[in-house]
């Protein structure tokens, strides 16, 4: 029986034989402890015929387990200096594909589709960087990957700000950008313990399960999220004010604004985090006219 890569001893040996050395500007925390990873992978619900794509491996903790329980693993590794070391410990596991590559970079379309032919279904399952969570998790998104979902580690105040709900002070355009492709839940919170070298906050992992469509139909997808980020742009300021400051020439076409917003039902005084996203997509197709 092959040692678990993820416990404190074990990571310190695999660390001290490669003289390896945390880089900051990676963001690289390297989980020790197995039963989180245990769960981070039930919480994923993989079977012997489906397929996992990872990002940042690390010494390949995760990656183990993933490949424990899936048919195929492929992972993305920016870190050179990770690759003989990903050699070495994932060595015993035939169904392994590292690929030295930033995943921001990456046609994961292509990749998906060379690495994973034949497997129907498909997660997305990483211990994330913090620096760079949001943009990958978008990135995954909107590429429109034929994914099943996500379960991922993250931050756990990125966490709450992608799964909360309208009216609550972590709402904002994050909450809906990804909210409108998944379904997202906050499933398990991790204390920052269980990492080396400890990050300075706690973590959640957080699963989003892709919708079979969005949750709202819009006839322009990327004016829906600029009238969203422009909403929440000032958080304590109306909608209106916040659409009539930072949408282009805002200013000018303020009447129009407040016709849209009559038009939708929405009170011009609210403010942006008040609104569901069935409520600025309406808002959105109405404004669409003016300001495209």
């Amino acid at each position: 029986m092959n040692k678990d890569i993820a416990t404190p001893i074990r990571t310190k040996e695999i660390l001290k034989k490669y003289g390896f050395s945390f880089k900051k500007s990676l963001g690289q925390n390297f989980l020790i402890d197995t039963n989180i990873l245990h769960r981070i992978v039930d919480f994923a619900e993989l079977t012997e015929e489906s397929g996992a794509i990872e990002i940042g491996p690390g010494i390949g903790a995760l990656t183990e387990q993933l490949a424990k329980r899936s048919k195929k693993v492929t992972a993305f590794e920016i870190d050179q200096r990770l690759l003989p070391i990903l050699a070495d410990t994932l060595s015993p596991y035939q169904n392994v594909k590292i690929i030295h590559q930033d995943i921001l970079k990456a046609d994961v379309q292509q990749v998906i589709s060379e690495e994973f032919a034949g497997i129907r279904d498909l997660m997305v399952v990483a211990n994330l960087p913090y620096y760079v969570t949001t943009p990958i998790i978008l990135k995954l998104l909107a590429d429109r990957l034929p994914i099943r979902g996500i379960v991922c580690m993250l931050q756990k105040e990125v966490a709450d700000r992608i799964a909360a709900k309208p009216g609550t002070k972590e709402y904002g355009s994050l909450s809906i950008a990804i909210q409108y492709y998944t379904e997202a839940e906050t499933v398990m919170i991790v204390p920052k313990t269980v990492f080396m070298p400890q990050p300075n906050v706690d973590s959640a992992v957080i699963r989003l399960t892709k919708r079979e469509k969005p949750i709202v139909e819009v006839k322009d997808e990327e004016f829906l999220f600029q009238v969203t980020r422009a909403s929440f742009a000032q958080r304590r300021k109306t909608i209106l004010n916040n659409l009539s400051s930072q949408l282009p020439s805002g200013k000018e076409k303020k009447e129009q604004i407040i016709e849209a917003l009559e038009e939708t039902g929405i009170d011009p005084t609210r403010r942006g985090e008040t609104l569901t996203i069935e409520e600025f997509g309406r808002l959105s197709d109405a404004l669409l006219g003016t300001f495209k």
